[in-house]
């Protein structure tokens, strides 16, 4: 929130366009209804699917990196809406690159995290919409139109909003020790390194028990307190960007194995609890 309050304090040559965080998270909010809008007119549908590996951008799972006309579609009206609203703003998409890159704000985006689930029909998954400022995120969506589900950060908080329209503050739970830990990551094929592989296997030897297949919902999960541990590597910005201030706000921590900002992407490490997360940050760079 300081920061927001500190835009203020800029002249209006150096700022010509000053808005509040209110009018940034009504915007996310209707990009997530844009989005959905065209994600659903394709889930458990007959859709072709393309393999952008294939078109020279391997490295996902056996390379096989899947995009649809629900991806394509969703990020075009993603983009309209933002060109209309804010349109000197930057945006970085998964399937559209990035454009006005020297702006100061930039909407970072996912149009569907988890396009293998999508296709495969499993509720796994969802668009990621974050808002960061010199590459600092100030605000993250995570929305699951399917299960009716929306996930937010606010300046001081991470919100959940369900099926109902009920709302509720998101609160990681505590795990004092990483023997206690319940460990997610999407697929241990997704670990392309050997030193990588060696690492999570580390983590993974050390905790209670591990799921696969959450992709950005695990993220959800854990700032709701369900999960406590995340470990996963080779994102890019738009896969994580979201993420952070929902992870943050709930009282969790994300950074890189090296415990830099995760901002970037990368290598990334995510906890509900300060002391889990130096404990696997202890494994993975052993």
């Amino acid at each position: 929130m300081q920061k927001l309050k500190n835009l203020t304090k800029k002249s209006h040559k150096e700022m010509p366009h000053i808005h509040s965080f209110d009018d940034y998270l009504a915007c996310a909010h209707a990009l997530a209804d844009t989005a959905a809008h065209q994600t659903m007119q394709y889930f458990r549908q007959a859709t072709p699917v393309e393999n952008k590996a294939e078109a020279g951008r391997a490295g996902a799972q056996k390379d096989f990196d899947p995009v649809t006309a629900a991806d394509r579609g969703a990020e075009n009206a993603i983009r309209a809406e933002i060109a209309v609203r804010f349109p000197d703003h930057g945006i970085h998409g998964e399937e559209y690159g990035l454009t006005n890159p020297e702006a100061r704000y930039r909407w970072v985006v996912d149009p569907i995290d988890g396009t293998a689930a999508f296709i495969m029909g499993w509720p796994m998954w969802g668009t990621l919409i974050a808002l960061t400022d010199r590459g600092t995120p100030l605000l993250g969506v995570l929305d699951q139109p399917f299960t009716r589900e929306r996930f937010w950060s606010t300046p001081s908080d991470a919100l959940w909003r369900g099926p109902d329209s009920r709302c509720q503050t998101l609160k990681t739970r505590p795990c004092a020790s990483i023997e206690n830990a319940a460990l997610s990551t999407t697929h241990p094929d997704y670990f392309h390194k050997h030193e990588d592989s060696q690492a999570f296997s580390r983590v993974k030897k050390a905790v209670r028990t591990t799921r696969y297949g959450g992709d950005c919902y695990a993220y959800a999960m854990l700032a709701s307190g369900f999960c406590d541990l995340i470990v996963e590597s080779g994102l890019n910005a738009y896969d994580v960007a979201a993420l952070i201030p929902i992870v943050e706000r709930a009282g969790g921590i994300i950074s890189t194995w090296t415990g830099e900002p995760a901002d970037q992407g990368g290598n990334i490490v995510a906890a509900g609890d300060a002391r889990t997360h130096q404990a696997a940050l202890e494994l993975l760079i052993n």
